[in-house]
């Protein structure tokens, strides 16, 4: 920050005194974001980021000590100008200028509510459906296809496009909208994600800058005062659509207990990672002597839907699916009863309990109304009789959770979140000197920023992870914005090393070819997992970030296309990825109370994180989600005791909220 040693300790010296203060102050009871801006910032990144936010919020409030004097008036004025985000509708002028319908589809999981805004969509001349995942996406594009209407398949590691015409419809994931087209018809699809801390700007921005005539969410009835209120303050029409569920749906007072032989025909085995669905799979089939499909984010599109198709066709002998939870997110299968393999998640950082929308949104999907293959031949009349949709758990500990979140009603969404445009977060770096860390650049214009009480900033803690990682490269504030998104599990083995890789080739302009990336490990699909001396598990391991760099490298080939130029054959070396991971988790051998052990650890842990939190206040998470909301622009001043005396400081509420 260009500051002497003498001015730096006299720094942290007030620094250390505004800590004790602000947590003398907690202890009396005073938290609040108006009377405790320090502490409750601190709270709050530890609450929603563990000791990695912690960290990185108390560097950046100390940073912001160093930088708060070094302002004038005028460029402080200047600033709050700036980051005035109160309207973020108003960055899509070309969108405001379109008179737009907003068709809002709310209701129950299996209520019909996405069924009826395909139609809308099918039957445009135009339109593009965004939704969450590539294999929603994937899904909708063949359902297009399978209907004889020319369509794009768009995502961050794939993009299609017809040859033969320019006139075509567009299935997205959200992130990758066409904002600079018009549309007659676009669905944007769980719209309920609006809120998301990591993701929930993609929605925001998705629902706001889309150049479409109709505009068709579907989600959640929680998102309907919320999405009224964003129609309003922007002059679109809002027409909400509820619906009802197609078939009842009733929680099993008993759970399977590891006994397969309870497992009846129709049964979903819904679990959260790529090996318990495969281990499962395997000891399914073993234990019952019938086929077990299996479906998941990451298994090539054709191997998804043909297992699909073999889950659904009732004259064969796969009478189970074992499933991630997309199939909480709209995935078309014939489900009579969902068995919950577990009700922990593990969500980047530890696992977590699931959420009791994210509980009602996978049960739901028991008792289908209709699948993908009546769809396509228009049978609206396929439930001559009801079906009941069933829930269970695979272990009775987790029972009484599931019940809980069908009996329980769940909070309204009152806000949208939105993520800083580029164009915003270069201009805001120039008032800083040129090596100033993006990480600190994107946590002040968070902690600045002035937003509208429908809308929350929110800045990834990935995003800030990565920028610190790339920091010392000379990028551009553009690119580095990029490869804040890029999709990354930071925790793989080699992942850091590989991160830098890819951006020292655009640093320094040298050859992306994907041959001469040696951080990438294609030596490794050489290797045989019974010659690994790791064991299996690490060689898993190793495939798996394998699979993500590479998929780094295809995602950035769409964005540079002529540095990172060897995209057919990272395809090439992808599918050889896949091959080999499907093989591997075939092979491995877990006993069902090795399974159970997992699931009981991880109950643990979930379990102890939510006595952590709140231990510590977030028992009182309605007063963190308001204050969040709430803006104050007058300073604070607090009496700080320092040895003996006391010293009045300034704190400009935007330095540590």
């Amino acid at each position: 920050m260009g500051i002497g040693d003498d001015e730096l300790n006299r720094h942290a010296a007030l620094f250390m005194n505004a800590l004790d203060h602000a947590f003398m102050l907690a202890e009396q009871n005073v938290t609040r974001r108006d009377k405790n801006p320090l502490f409750w910032s601190l709270r709050d990144a530890f609450i929603t980021r563990d000791i990695k936010g912690l960290t990185k919020e108390l560097q950046y409030s100390f940073q912001s000590f160093l930088v708060r004097q070094k302002f004038s008036k005028e460029l402080e004025d200047n600033q709050k100008r700036l980051l005035d985000l109160r309207f973020p509708h108003e960055w899509f002028p070309a969108t405001r200028m379109m008179q737009r319908t907003i068709h809002v589809h709310v209701g129950p999981t299996n209520s019909g509510k996405t069924y009826n805004a395909l139609k809308a969509l099918e039957n445009s001349k135009r339109g593009v459906y965004a939704g969450p995942l590539r294999l929603l996406a994937t899904e909708v594009y063949q359902r297009l296809q399978a209907k004889g209407r020319p369509c794009a398949l768009i995502t961050g590691e794939e993009v299609r496009i017809p040859e033969d015409t320019d006139q075509y419809f567009s299935s997205c994931t959200v992130e990758m909208v066409p904002l600079n087209m018009q549309f007659d018809v676009a669905v944007i699809d769980e719209i309920q994600m609006i809120a998301d801390p990591e993701r929930g700007g993609a929605w925001t921005t998705a629902l706001l800058g889309v150049q479409a005539k109709e505009v068709h969410l579907c989600g959640e009835d929680r998102t309907v005062r919320l999405l009224e209120a964003l129609c309003a303050s922007i002059g679109d029409k809002c027409i909400v659509h509820r619906y009802e569920r197609l078939s009842p749906l009733k929680m099993m007072n008993s759970a399977i207990q590891g006994d397969y032989n309870k497992l009846q025909k129709g049964d979903a085995i819904v679990a959260f990672s790529r090996l318990s669905l495969h281990v499962l799979k395997r000891n399914i089939e073993t234990h019952t002597g019938r086929r077990c499909a299996i479906i998941y984010g990451s298994l090539p599109p054709e191997v998804r839907v043909q297992q699909a198709a073999l889950f659904n066709d009732p004259n064969n002998d796969y009478d189970f699916v074992v499933a991630s939870d997309a199939i909480g997110m709209g995935l078309n299968l014939e489900i009579r009863r969902v068995v919950l393999e577990s009700i922990t998640k593990f969500d980047g950082n530890q696992n977590r309990l699931l959420s009791y929308p994210e509980i009602k949104q996978i049960g739901g999907r028991a008792g289908r109304y209709r699948t993908a293959q009546s769809a396509a031949v228009g049978d609206a009349e396929e439930t001559e009789k009801e079906k009941v949709g069933l829930v269970t758990t695979m272990d009775r500990a987790d029972l009484r959770n599931v019940a809980q979140a069908f009996q329980r009603s769940v909070p309204d969404i009152d806000y949208a979140t939105i993520q800083p445009p580029a164009g915003l977060v270069e201009r805001f770096a120039s008032y800083f000197p040129p090596d100033t860390p993006l990480s600190f650049i994107l946590m002040r214009i968070k902690a600045a920023a002035t937003v509208g009480s429908k809308y929350r900033l929110n800045i990834s803690s990935d995003a800030l992870e990565i920028a610190d990682i790339i920091q010392d490269l000379p990028l551009t504030i553009y690119d580095r914005l990029t490869f804040c998104y890029l999709p990354v599990t930071l925790r793989a083995e080699g992942a850091v090393n590989i991160l830098r890789a890819l951006a020292r080739v655009l640093a320094t302009n040298s050859t992306g070819d994907l041959l001469d990336i040696k951080e990438i490990p294609l030596e490794f699909l050489d290797v045989k997992m019974e010659d690994y001396p790791g064991g299996s598990q690490q060689y898993l391991a190793k495939l798996e970030a394998l699979h993500v760099a590479i998929n780094q490298y295809v995602w950035l080939s769409y964005r540079y296309a002529g540095m990172f130029r060897s995209q057919d054959l990272a395809f090439h070396v992808r599918q050889l990825v896949e091959e080999k991971l499907i093989s591997t988790l075939e092979r491995l051998d877990f006993t069902e109370e090795q399974l159970e052990n997992r699931r009981k650890s991880k109950r643990l842990q979930a379990q102890s994180r939510d006595i952590s939190r709140k231990a510590i206040g977030e028992d009182g998470a309605d007063e963190l989600k308001q204050e969040r909301g709430r803006e104050h622009e007058d300073d604070l001043v607090l009496d700080i005791p320092m040895r003996g005396k006391t010293q009045r400081t300034r704190f400009r509420q935007q330095d540590t909220a």
